[in-house]
């Protein structure tokens, strides 16, 4: 599978889950990159905008579901957050994100229940030669240990080593969306989920330990592309346009098998849901990774096929 759509793939199922463990917090003394401001959007009639993150909703006379695509790690301070988006939020009954955001802060013992190799493994001693030289050369080049992520799993490690350049420089969960959302919704209104965090978890855990194996190399082959190619998907994310980040996630796709388990399944479980929520009236706010929305497999394009027509709003 291209790099770049096991990144995102990673990052948009698991960056929220592993909270802190995937995305570390940013390190003391840690320059913040440049602040990117979205202007905020006056509060008027006027025809639809395509500037800003993408916005969608699903409508009928009693219930509207609202459906915006998330990063889960941005730059401190990224200004992102317009008048079109928090109107929706705030008029929203309930807030729901891919697991229950109480969750990503006491995530340890469901991550050592699956991240952790047995005592008679190591995963160096899984590699062959070529890719464990290449691994070490990524860690070296990272200044971490060649044995740092010995007792993990290889796709636990191959998210880990991914967000180290993130890390780095100064990414993390903290100024991710779902943080701001949260924070923005309030702490005594209702929330609501769309799996668990052992679900997400086993999505990676379950895969063929050579799948695991080939995503840890090219990993450690491509390490340091990892902040440019998160940068391209943000900068596309941010214009609101749709088209190019599915193009950045799903184009060229060689993996069918891992994209129906991570992504194209998904998206049909999270279609079903919102058919369903649409028979109770009320509004509701769904924020789930920005690449769940997007290319021709994404939730809307599934609702579509299902005669439902979810309209772009921003």
């Amino acid at each position: 599978m291209n790099l770049l759509r096991k990144i995102a793939r990673a990052l948009a199922a698991l960056s929220i889950a592993l909270g802190g463990n995937a995305i570390a917090r940013t390190p003391e003394g840690a320059a913040a990159p440049p602040t990117v401001a979205v202007p905020a959007v006056a509060d008027t009639d006027a025809p639809e905008r395509r500037s800003g993150p993408a916005l969608w909703k699903v409508a009928d006379k009693d219930t509207t579901v609202y459906l915006f695509g998330t990063v889960h790690a941005l730059p401190p301070e990224l200004e992102w957050m317009d008048d079109n988006i928090s109107k929706a939020l705030h008029g929203s009954d309930v807030l729901i994100t891919e697991i229950p955001m109480e969750g990503a802060s006491s995530l340890d013992p469901a991550v050592l229940k699956m991240a952790m190799l047995p005592p008679e493994k190591t995963l160096r001693g899984m590699m062959n030669d070529d890719d464990r030289a290449a691994y070490e050369k990524a860690m070296a080049s990272l200044s971490l240990p060649a044995a740092a992520f010995d007792k993990l799993e290889p796709w636990y490690a191959a998210l880990m080593l991914s967000t180290m350049p993130l890390m780095r420089d100064g990414y993390g969960p903290d100024s991710g969306v779902e943080a701001v959302l949260e924070k923005a919704f309030g702490p005594e209104r209702p929330r609501g989920a769309l799996e668990t965090v052992d679900y997400q978890l086993g999505l990676f855990d379950t895969l063929p330990i050579p799948t695991q194996l080939d995503y840890l190399r090219q990993v450690s082959d491509n390490v340091e592309d990892m902040k440019p190619k998160l940068d391209a998907m943000i900068a596309a994310w941010l214009a609101g346009d749709a088209d190019e980040l599915g193009k950045l996630i799903n184009d060229d796709e060689t993996d069918p098998a891992l994209v129906e388990r991570l992504l194209t399944q998904r998206n049909r479980n999270w279609a079903a849901w919102i058919e369903k929520r649409m028979e109770t009236p009320g509004t509701v706010f769904v924020a789930v990774g920005a690449g769940h929305l997007a290319g021709e497999s994404s939730v809307q394009a599934i609702l579509r096929d299902d005669g439902i027509e979810a309209e772009r709003v921003q």
